[in-house]
C-alpha cells in the first residue's frame, strides 16, 4: 500500500472515527510535497485541477483511457514531455490492474472522470487496495449517496478517507452551511440558494443531465425521498446588489453531504432560473475561457441561511466559473488531508464540514478564488 507520511492505516469505528481529532498523527505534516494522481486528467474540470496542483508545488500524475490527450495536457502543463515531472498513465475503470498502477507512488487521487455514475466506486475501490485518499468533483447526487451508502465501511476498515463531491456543488455548499450553523448543534431548516448569471454546460455536465434524469431526491423530513410533484418555485432574495430573484428548487449533492453530519430535518436547494434556461437549451455553447487562469466569466454567489427559532445565520460565497472554482476546493482539501489540518473522523466516507474547520478553509480560498462573508450577522427574522 502506498502510505503518505504521518498515514497510518488504522480502522475507525462504526461511525467512521477511532475517536482522536485529527491532530492526532494520523495524518502528519508532510515532509515534502508528493504526487497526486487526476483521473480524467484531461476534461474541463480536470485540467483546472492539474494546473492547481502544479500551482501549488504538487506533482500532479495524469491518468485517463486516452494517451493522447493525456499527453496533449502534459505538454500543455508542462509535462513530462518537456522534462518538468509530469507522468501520464493510461488506465481504464475496466482494468483493475491499470488503476493500480495510476496510483502508484501517489499520495492521493482526484476522480474528475464523470459520469461518475460510472468511474466514482471502481476508483474509491482502487484507491482503498493503495491506501491512499480518494476525492472527487462529482454533482451527481446519487452517486454521492451511493458512495456514503456502500463504501463507508469498506473506507473506515482500511483507515481511508474517502470525501465524494468536493466541488461547487457538494462541497462548496456543505462547508458554507457548516459555517453558517456555527456553534448550533442542530437548526430548524437549511437552505441553500445558488445565483449564476448564466450557465455554459460542458459536455459532461450535458452528460450528467442525461444519466441522472428521474434520479433526484429531496431532503424533508429528516430523509431523502422522492420528490412528490414538480420543482417548486418561489423567489429568494439574495444578499445585494442581486436581490429578489425567482428561484427553482434543485437536487444536489450538497444534500447528502449536508445531511451526513449536520442536524437539520429540512435541507432546501435553490437556483435562480435564467441558468437553468441555459442548461435545457440545447444550442447553449459550451463554457470560454475569459481569462489568461482558462475561467469562464461566468458569476457565482451561494447564499446559505441556517434558521432556528426565528434566527437565521447567513454563510456566502461568490466567485467566479463553477467550474474553475471546483479546483481551489478539491486541491485545498487534499493538501488538509496529507498535511493534518482535519478535524473529527478521519477515515471512512466524509462530507467536507465534518472533515475540515469550514470557515478556515473558506477563507484560504478567499480573496484569491472566492469572496467568503462568515455568520457574523445575524437577523431575526419571521419564522
Amino acid at each position: 500500500m502506498n502510505t503518505p507520511q504521518g498515514y497510518d492505516g488504522h480502522g475507525r469505528d462504526e461511525n467512521g472515527s477511532d475517536g482522536r481529532e485529527g491532530s492526532d498523527g494520523r495524518y502528519g505534516r508532510q515532509a515534502h510535497r508528493g504526487a497526486i494522481a487526476v483521473f480524467g486528467a484531461y476534461g474541463h474540470t480536470g485540467v483546472f485541477v492539474v494546473r492547481e496542483l502544479r500551482r501549488r508545488g504538487w506533482t500532479p500524475v495524469l491518468a485517463g483511457r486516452d494517451r493522447d490527450k493525456l499527453n496533449a495536457v502534459a505538454r500543455g502543463q508542462g509535462g513530462a514531455q518537456d522534462g518538468s515531472g509530469a507522468e501520464v498513465r493510461v488506465a481504464s475503470i475496466a482494468e483493475p490492474a491499470s488503476l493500480a498502477g495510476a496510483l502508484e507512488g501517489a499520495v492521493a487521487v482526484v476522480n474528475c472522470a464523470g459520469p461518475f455514475a460510472a468511474t466514482a466506486l471502481p476508483l474509491v475501490d482502487a484507491a482503498l487496495r493503495a491506501g491512499i485518499p480518494y476525492l472527487d468533483v462529482a454533482a451527481e447526487q446519487a452517486v454521492t449517496l451511493e458512495t456514503f451508502e456502500r463504501r463507508a465501511d469498506r473506507a473506515r476498515e482500511a483507515g481511508v478517507p474517502v470525501v465524494p463531491s468536493m466541488a461547487f456543488y457538494g462541497g462548496l455548499g456543505d462547508l458554507l452551511a457548516s459555517a453558517a450553523m456555527g456553534d448550533w448543534a442542530e437548526a430548524d431548516d437549511l437552505t441553500l440558494a445558488i445565483s449564476l448569471d448564466s450557465w455554459r454546460p460542458t459536455r459532461g455536465t450535458r452528460e450528467t443531465v442525461r444519466s441522472n434524469a428521474g434520479r433526484h431526491l429531496v431532503f424533508t423530513g429528516n430523509r431523502l425521498v422522492q420528490p412528490t410533484g414538480p420543482a417548486a418555485e418561489g423567489s429568494w432574495e439574495f444578499p445585494a446588489p442581486l436581490g429578489v430573484q425567482d428561484v427553482t428548487e434543485l437536487s444536489t449533492a450538497d444534500q447528502v453531504t449536508i445531511s451526513r453530519h449536520l442536524r437539520v430535518p429540512e435541507i432546501r436547494v435553490h437556483m435562480n432560473q435564467a441558468p437553468l434556461r441555459d442548461l435545457s437549451d440545447p444550442t447553449t455553447p459550451p463554457p470560454a475561457p475569459a481569462d489568461p487562469d482558462g475561467r469562464s466569466a461566468q458569476t457565482f454567489l451561494v447564499d446559505v441561511v441556517a434558521r432556528r427559532d426565528g434566527v437565521h445565520r447567513r454563510a456566502t460565497a461568490s466567485g467566479r466559473d463553477i467550474y474553475a472554482i471546483t479546483a481551489p476546493l478539491v486541491v485545498e482539501a487534499a493538501e488538509r488531508l496529507l498535511d493534518g489540518r482535519v478535524q473529527g473522523p478521519t477515515a471512512g466516507v466524509l462530507a467536507p464540514g465534518a472533515l475540515f474547520d469550514a470557515p478556515d478553509f473558506l477563507r484560504a480560498l478567499s480573496p484569491a478564488h472566492l469572496t467568503f462573508t462568515g455568520p457574523d450577522r445575524l437577523a431575526v427574522r419571521g419564522s
